[in-house]
């Protein structure tokens, strides 16, 4: 399929979504302006382990604002602690864990103080940081869904077909290019084959942090940057191997870094500027690596957060 087709079964398909009934549509604010530190993982059935949310870093005492205009309909704490949650009508979101500042069946406006952030989120990354979930009945979303737009539409079922196709179609056409939406861009296109967190480490054979995601491209794949930024330092280490950080400069209050790890060798040096999506080196196998793949990580003021969170 060509280019022009592939545009024109795209621009059919969303035509035909816009004249399709809209469910529900709602737009929202973050509730603390921290950066995601963990994303959103549905498990694939629901007593399987996973993510139903979204971690947000902040810190303890943070105000914790409704993401969206409702009805509180749950303050108080739940296995030991702080939750409050607010009722959109057919949605619902959750806020943990926090010293409520409502009450059951006050009504919130979007932005409105409802909480302050506590500590005692066991499973943050980055100390502290609250919990934000999004329900539609018992059907977990994705609390980011509400943010930057002018609204989220859950399309009909029978639309869902024609809007795969439409995706496939799109990225076909694209011949596999790095995208230019979100904070990040993916550093090379393939699939991911280690996630950010806890892992046993594949050679040391010992449980640690593994603080970025692998992305299991093959020997000599382009490695792109993930943003416009500055080369901060090119160098080698004896588990890295060939290391490339780049620097992103300030973003949303926060400094934001991202490494490039095993490359084969890169081809910029340190203070050069790069483009998002410039190539920057080729995909390797250097340092404690057991095969060709990329080590991807990203820092924002200094912790390492999940990158998934960014792109």
């Amino acid at each position: 399929m060509n280019m022009k087709a592939c545009w024109a079964l795209v621009c059919a398909v969303v035509m035909a979504l816009a004249a399709a009934p809209v469910a529900w549509a709602l737009s929202g604010v973050a509730p603390i302006p921290g950066p995601v530190v963990r994303g959103f993982d549905p498990p694939g059935e629901d007593w399987y382990p996973g993510h139903r949310g979204v971690d947000l870093a902040g810190a303890t005492g943070d105000t914790v604002v409704a993401a969206a205009a409702g009805s509180v309909t749950f303050a108080g704490t739940l296995s030991g602690r702080g939750v409050v949650v607010v009722d959109h009508g057919e949605l619902r979101t959750t806020y943990e864990p926090v010293t409520p500042l409502v009450h059951v069946g006050d009504r919130v406006a979007m932005g409105q103080a409802i909480a302050t952030l506590d500590d005692g989120h066991a499973e943050c990354r980055m100390g502290t940081c609250l919990h934000w979930g999004l329900r539609r009945g018992t059907e977990y979303l994705d609390p980011l869904s509400l943010l930057g737009g002018p609204g989220v539409r859950l399309l009909p079922g029978e639309a869902m077909d024609a809007a795969r196709a439409a995706v496939r179609a799109r990225a076909a056409a694209l011949d596999h290019d790095v995208g230019t939406t979100g904070i990040l861009s993916a550093p090379a296109v393939a699939p991911i084959t280690s996630d950010f967190g806890e892992r046993m480490h594949p050679i040391l054979h010992v449980l640690r942090m593994h603080n970025g995601v692998d992305i299991g491209a093959a020997c000599d794949t382009p490695i792109r940057a993930a943003a416009p930024g500055r080369v901060e330092s090119v160098g080698f280490g004896e588990e890295s191997g060939n290391q490339l950080v780049i620097d992103h400069g300030v973003i949303g209050g926060h400094r934001v870094r991202t490494l490039y790890l095993h490359a084969s060798g890169y081809s910029v040096a340190s203070g050069d500027r790069v483009d998002r999506g410039e190539i920057v080196g080729r995909v390797g196998t250097t340092g404690l690596s057991t095969g060709c793949h990329l080590h991807f990580s990203v820092t924002v003021d200094g912790q390492y957060v999940d990158p998934k969170g960014f792109w």
